[in-house]
């Protein structure tokens, strides 16, 4: 069985979750091997082994992390020389895209970005679903060249435990001059609100215009729900809140199992950031809301009025 090699998403040797969704994807087209870019492995040996990786490939060292992410593409490049993988795995994250596209280059094959399905095909390859135009239209997609070097998106995969021996390997690989043009000169650790990272959240609440800048009732129902907080592009612009927070096609895209969209009406801006989601819900006030053609469930009453009615109910069920 061909390897698939899956880079790590991780903070100081911290796991994210898209991790293991990645290493749970690749048990499905051939034997997972992680590939660890930076210091911490020896926190992370215990998650990734219970996720399936068999092997751990490690770079570490100032070479490849005081830089950006073109040190982590060459890495990746020499990999796929050396072990000839299925596919290569990445998070489909702003960083990830780019080491996609350089690792693409590099190794002249296929690229796909935002699979949100990655299965084995009949005929032995590999094919991917994505959701493209807006999330207007679902596609299938195989790469025709090369190793398939595939971006997909957080919460494509639930993530299934399967031991793996996780034997770390060790690279002695020299990066390039030119990989090293732009290098990290000062970085400060993003302050934790309590709440999941947005683009990775199983649920996710959103508040827009609606809200009238006061986005305490959607803080609420969300952390009753463990939820991540969004924002339309109407509500950062007016300040209301940061643009960090931002859902659309300007702003983050998400697919998280359940989307709450709070007083936003559903513009083709937003819907581009936020359709593909599992699960769609939305709270609006205006029956005629945009918003409503394209929810699972939908309510038409003040946001300020149902929001309080939920929190208590999810409370209330939860004991």
């Amino acid at each position: 069985m061909s390897e698939v090699l899956v880079l790590v998403d991780h903070a100081g040797g911290e796991v994210r979750k898209t991790t293991a969704e990645l290493l749970t994807i690749a048990r499905r087209i051939g034997e997972p091997s992680a590939v660890f870019v930076g210091d911490g492995v020896e926190s992370a040996t215990e998650a990734l082994a219970r996720f399936g990786a068999e092997k751990v490939y490690v770079a570490s060292g100032d070479d490849v992390t005081g830089y950006l992410v073109a040190p982590q593409a060459e890495v990746l490049a020499a990999l796929v020389e050396q072990t000839s993988p299925a596919a290569v795995l990445i998070p489909a994250n702003p960083a990830g895209k780019e080491i996609a596209a350089r690792l693409a280059i590099k190794t002249e094959s296929g690229l796909i970005t935002d699979a949100v399905d990655v299965q084995a095909s009949p005929d032995g390859g590999i094919v991917t679903t994505q959701s493209v135009f807006a999330g207007s239209y679902t596609v299938t997609a195989t790469v025709t060249k090369g190793t398939p070097i595939i971006a997909v998106k957080p919460n494509s995969a639930a993530p299934e435990e399967s031991n793996g021996a996780a034997v770390q390997t060790p690279l002695d690989l020299a990066v390039s001059d030119a990989a090293k043009a732009a290098r990290i000169v000062e970085s400060t650790e993003k302050q934790s609100t309590g709440r999941p990272e947005l683009t990775e959240a199983a649920i996710v609440v959103s508040g827009g215009r609606g809200t009238g800048g006061d986005f305490s009732k959607v803080e609420e129902f969300a952390d009753s729900l463990g939820a991540a907080v969004g924002a339309s592009r109407a509500a950062v612009d007016a300040g209301w809140y940061p643009h960090s927070h931002q859902v659309g096609q300007t702003g983050k895209q998400v697919s998280p199992q359940l989307y709450v969209a709070c007083g936003i009406s559903g513009a083709i801006q937003h819907r581009a950031g936020m359709q593909t989601s599992k699960t769609i819900v939305a709270v609006n006030k205006d029956e005629e809301a945009p918003i409503f053609e394209l929810v699972d469930f939908g309510v038409v009453g003040d946001l300020f009025s149902v929001l309080p009615q939920a929190t208590d109910a999810v409370k209330a069920a939860k004991g």
